[in-house]
């Protein structure tokens, strides 16, 4: 191959929609290339590939090229997928994979079968030791959409399209998001990749590093919600948001330093719910970003997810604290904020409830003589039980919670507990992995 044709070759790859979202991706003048001039039969492989600076955080990415049969999946576009992912694991260094592909290129039969299997295995190896970030902006059908919701992080264009199904049916970007499917719904494709590099400024390079620390910043002015009143300002990613009801999860800053944040809403916890809050947990375990529970729920909707959500807790050996802002009764306080959460700090404002039973059941049960009133004066007597017998009070002096805060100083009692457990080391006993599910 002649230097003419590899011109020509450059000069079609650079005005292609994928070349141009990799160099928005990159910071200015650091996007490299790797194998840039490989081909795939008579064209250009149908994915472009390489490495750069996001935020000023190493970075390897890749696009597929869907102006290139397709963005099809070929041997030479899983092998320079296989490129990315072996100089990823080398180097310790996140993963962002856009996808725009309607499949398999079919001309190369059942050796797609491989093709994809290789793939799929580098990335499944990769979870846990370095993020990884899909990000959708057009098709995602097939096989290969069992390697972008394999990520991490699933970030998807409203006008995206995923699953397994190739005609793309209940594939949409609202569809995913419905199914905690995707974390993160986006505008547009420009949108979609600022909402990347806003996540990938959270995140450590890898599971032995650290995430980036920046200058404490205050809350919003105008914060309401919980998470605002604790979190610097503008800096909390919710993810899933979609998806369960009654909890929010997501990453966000407390006076600079990275968090994850799981917040309860009062209610039930749901299927959905728990499913939202045990993944999340698990990933920032793994990557050692600290837990902080905003906890206030009656419990769980069954046991199956009750015990989820436990096992996620107690397995996490990342820097964790709870603070109850309201109730955790029975179930629900051992899970998030008891010993077996294994909480390193258990707070409670002074308004909490706690209690090893819902009030009204523990009143049926304790105060059975003066339960024994007319049905519409019975709430009464609970809510005297409750104020007398579910005080955070009560919960301190038995050694169930560490200290009780006004609401006011949440955030920097949170500070404070970041700042002292930071270098938090664990030893577990050795096993493969847990089987809770």
């Amino acid at each position: 191959m002649g230097t003419e044709n590899l011109s020509t070759i450059k000069a079609e790859i650079e005005k292609s929609s994928a070349y141009k979202n990799l160099s928005n991706l990159f910071d200015e003048g650091t996007f490299t290339q790797i194998d840039a001039y490989t081909m795939s039969g008579e064209n250009p492989t149908e994915v472009i590939a390489g490495y750069g600076t996001v935020n000023s955080c190493p970075v390897y990415a890749f696009a597929q090229n869907s102006e290139i049969c397709g963005g099809a999946m070929s041997k030479a576009h899983a092998a320079k997928l296989q490129k990315v992912y072996d100089l990823a694991e080398k180097t310790g260094t996140p993963v962002v994979g856009m996808y725009d592909s309607n499949g398999a290129k079919l001309t190369e039969g059942i050796d797609m079968l491989g093709s994809y299997g290789a793939v799929i295995n580098s990335v499944s190896k990769l979870s846990g030791v370095v993020p990884q970030i899909s990000v959708i902006l057009g098709n995602c059908l097939g096989t290969g959409a069992l390697n972008a919701v394999s990520a991490d992080f699933v970030i998807m264009s409203e006008k995206a399209k995923l699953s397994l199904d190739v005609t793309g049916e209940n594939a949409s970007a609202q569809d995913a998001a419905k199914l905690g499917v995707s974390h993160l719904t986006a505008k547009d494709t420009d949108s979609a990749i600022e909402l990347t590099k806003e996540l990938v400024a959270m995140l450590p390079s890898n599971n032995l590093s650290v995430s980036p620390i920046m200058d404490a910043d205050e809350p919003a002015d105008d914060a309401k919600c919980p998470i605002a009143k604790i979190t610097d300002a503008d800096t909390f990613i919710q993810l899933k948001k979609g998806y369960g009801s009654e909890a929010v999860v997501g990453l966000g800053r407390i006076a600079g330093v990275v968090t994850g944040i799981v917040a309860t809403k009062g209610g039930t916890l749901a299927a959905e719910d728990c499913d939202k809050i045990a993944s999340f947990v698990s990933f920032c375990d793994a990557f050692a970003v600290p837990v902080v529970t905003l906890a206030d729920s009656t419990g769980f909707a069954g046991v199956k997810e009750a015990a989820k959500v436990t096992a996620a807790y107690a397995d996490a050996t990342t820097v964790k604290a709870t603070v109850i802002t309201g109730k955790a009764y029975g179930a629900f306080y051992i899970a998030v904020a008891g010993a077996a959460a294994n909480a390193d700090i258990t707070f409670a404002v002074d308004t909490a409830s706690i209690s090893p039973l819902a009030p009204v059941t523990a009143a049926a049960v304790m105060w059975s003589d003066k339960m024994a009133v007319p049905k519409d004066e019975r709430d009464k007597v609970v809510a005297e039980y409750e104020a007398k017998e579910c005080t955070p009070a009560k919960a301190a002096a038995a050694g169930y919670v560490n200290d009780v805060i006004s609401a006011a100083d949440i955030r920097f009692k949170l500070y404070t507990v970041l700042e002292m457990l930071s270098g938090k080391r664990v030893a577990t006993m050795p096993k493969k992995h847990g089987t809770i599910n």
